[in-house]
């Protein structure tokens, strides 16, 4: 048996993020905070961060910003060496942080990105995904061009010629998915052929018009209609956030596979540092687990508990230990825990 970390291959949309600091208004602001995110590169940092190898693909204009890309990657240990090149320009989002009553507010400027330009053919996913345990991508992929789908699926096909598990989080956005088809089309195949699905209740509705009706169990019904619809799904993972303000989260996760339903502890997270990115920490903490032979109780825990980390974190990136998640798991807890 090799004593390799486990590899973990994704593929996704670099963004520059832009806001104003602390809790300014885009009113306010004479100045910006850029940082480098984008939902699977989030998920690629935080594994990075837990010790695994990770492999993060895209397409990046040939510029001085993809170069701080690439620098940034890099110094968290994420492999760039198949990184595409070409297009002009690379993708941007706005946001103006909320706090107490008043909500965060995204604005994106991502039309005609490189990645949005993207071609099957350009990636040689047999050659990216060789030795890998695991690739990841989310809808937010798959709905940002046509070309961008048809990719995902070209990668999709190669993971599961090679037996690697694939995973997605539906991450349904509704900016995107103006390129002619309906979401819910590009999506049945791509998940159809996926093995675990990070979901929660609004994008299963606006995907494939699954909503549970009021006094349902929510998780539960969600969890048995999918799989369901797309029997190759191995285990669904549902998480739940109750609104108390944007300063103040209740936070869980429920893992569904092959022994049953598991819950995770509810944290109460108060004082919120930045939401952004919180539900690709517990996509990394999942995928963490699993790869490491957690059982699935383990593995949603840990999801969880990273995921409640990320909300103190400044940025789109989880920037954690396992010891630190462990710990947080262990009670060094800083926010009350309910069962």
């Amino acid at each position: 048996m090799s004593d390799k970390p486990k590899k973990v291959v994704l593929f996704g949309e670099v963004l520059l993020r832009l806001s104003p600091p602390g809790h300014q208004r885009f009113r306010q602001a004479a100045c910006y905070d850029a940082i480098y995110g984008g939902s699977e590169l989030n998920v690629a940092l935080s594994l990075s961060h837990f010790g695994l190898r990770t492999d993060y693909i895209t397409r990046l204009p040939d510029n001085a910003l993809s170069d701080c890309v690439i620098e940034k990657l890099r110094g968290n240990g994420v492999s760039t060496g198949h990184i595409v090149y070409g297009g002009d320009r690379l993708g941007l989002y706005f946001i103006e942080i909320g706090a107490g009553h008043r909500g965060s507010r995204v604005v994106y400027d991502r039309a005609f990105s490189s990645m949005t330009t993207i071609e099957k053919g350009m990636v040689d996913w047999q050659k990216v995904l060789k030795g890998a345990d695991w690739f990841h991508w989310s809808g937010i992929t798959a709905g940002i061009s046509a070309t961008a789908a048809e990719v995902c699926a070209e990668a999709i096909e190669a993971a599961r010629q090679m037996g690697v598990i694939v995973s997605t989080d539906f991450n349904y956005r509704n900016n995107l998915w103006h390129y002619g088809r309906k979401a819910g089309e590009v999506m049945e195949p791509l998940v159809g052929s996926s093995d675990v699905a990070i979901v929660g209740e609004y994008a299963c509705k606006q995907y494939f018009d699954i909503a549970p009706e009021p006094g349902e169990d929510c998780a539960q019904e969600l969890s048995v209609r999918l799989r369901d619809r797309f029997p190759a799904l191995q285990r669904i993972a549902v998480t739940s956030r109750e609104v108390i303000s944007a300063s103040h989260n209740k936070w869980s996760g429920e893992l569904f596979g092959p022994k049953g339903r598991h819950r995770s502890a509810t944290y109460d997270i108060s004082d919120i540092t930045d939401r952004i990115g919180t539900g690709d920490s517990f996509t990394a903490g999942l995928i963490y687990g699993l790869l490491q032979g957690q059982d699935d109780q383990q593995a949603v825990e840990f999801a969880t508990a990273a995921s409640c980390l990320k909300h103190t974190i400044f940025g789109d990136a989880n920037l954690v230990s396992v010891q630190e998640v462990e710990d947080l798991m262990k009670g060094d807890r800083v926010g009350q825990v309910s069962r």
